[in-house]
């Protein structure tokens, strides 16, 4: 059984899973047909990269790309308290929690095409130096490469690799001058990125010029309608629309989104960056679904190995999603009804003594 045979079953095992996923658990499964050995040497011994991600489902981006078509960049993390720390498995903000978090801090680069999402590429964050924090005397981990530095890495890769999209799309937190500027002028295309409040802009060619900035949250802005302004440190025009919207709880939220295709009106830029949500039940699902935090591994290898797994995992979960039109948690949910069938029917052929009526 060669290494492609190894991954097909790994993955497979990953999506079938309930609970912990181990060498042991899946060589049980299979009925020792495939040795925990072999499964351990399968995950220590290999070393998959992005590139082999896009190796797996270029041919599946094949046949559903379109130019009209969307990259979205965003950061997870796969929690893991209970394992030892090393260069992945740290200590890591998360900025939905507003805490420190122990795991696997992960970038991807999801390609979204009408009703389907497909991992492209992904990078890790590695801490691998130590530096002496002076705030609180602690000597702390970071990695030598920033998160904007693996952004630009994972939009370069997928556009060597031809993939079509019309708009990067990204959070707050990768909306920088900088990652602006690359995408417009490196990669050619566009995008739509939302702003922090206090970030400065002109409100015309000539007040650019003079330097005359004002907070974006400071000005009258009309809810839904583009204007044209230019950010400080972007050397192009951009659009700016108020997006009002309600939140879970009631509340009202405001979000200032800029595009780099100034021609669009308000609605159309607002349409284009909901379609960056599909990134969250992208997260989710790995987690719950394709068993990315529930590998007990102990190296930087195993551990980013199963992590590749999982995407593997997730990439069958959406093509099964096409072809069931069952989404990726009805899908598990029918697996889980069928596992339960099988133990029942298993449970009713020992035949049990009746509890008296």
């Amino acid at each position: 059984m060669d290494n492609k045979e190894l991954l097909d079953l790994y993955s497979d095992y990953l999506i079938s899973a309930f609970g912990q996923t181990t060498g042991t658990g899946l060589s049980e499964l299979l009925g020792g047909t495939v040795s925990h050995d072999r499964i351990q040497r399968f995950l220590s011994q290999n070393e998959f990269t992005s590139g082999d991600l896009w190796q797996i489902v270029k041919p599946h981006v094949r046949a559903i790309q379109q130019d009209t078509g969307v990259m979205i960049v965003d950061d997870s993390i796969a929690e893991k308290p209970y394992t030892d720390e090393n260069d992945i498995i740290c200590w890591h903000y998360d900025h939905a929690q507003d805490r420190q978090v122990k795991g696997i801090n992960f970038l991807s680069a999801l390609y979204h095409v009408q009703d389907v999402s497909l991992p492209v590429g992904f990078r890790i964050v590695a801490k691998t130096e130590y530096y002496l924090d002076k705030k609180d005397g602690k000597t702390k981990r970071r990695s030598p490469v920033s998160k904007n530095e693996h952004y630009q890495a994972l939009l370069r890769q997928a556009k060597q690799n031809h993939i079509p999209f019309q708009f990067v799309l990204n959070d707050v937190w990768y909306a920088s001058a900088d990652n602006m500027m690359f995408v417009k002028h490196e990669l050619a295309t566009d995008f739509v990125m939302p702003l922090k409040a206090n970030r400065k802009l002109a409100l015309s060619h000539a007040d650019k010029q003079q330097g005359r900035y004002v907070r974006v949250d400071r000005l009258t802005l009309e809810a839904g309608v583009a204007r044209e302004i230019y950010l400080e440190g972007v050397d192009f025009p951009l659009a700016l629309v108020k997006q009002v919207f309600a939140n879970e709880d009631g509340s009202t939220g405001i979000q200032y989104l800029v595009c780099s295709q100034t021609d669009l009106t308000g609605g159309p830029i607002m349409d284009i960056y909901r379609k960056r949500w599909n990134v969250e039940p992208f997260h989710k699902s790995l987690k719950q679904n394709a068993s990315l935090e529930k590998s007990p591994t102990r190296t930087v290898r195993t551990q980013t190995n199963h992590l590749f797994a999982s995407f593997c995992g997730y990439i069958k979960l959406e093509l099964l999603k096409v072809s069931t039109q069952l989404n990726h948690f009805a899908f598990k949910a029918h697996l889980y009804l069928r596992a339960l069938q099988v133990a029942f029917d298993a449970l009713r052929q020992y035949h049990p003594a009746r509890l008296a009526a």
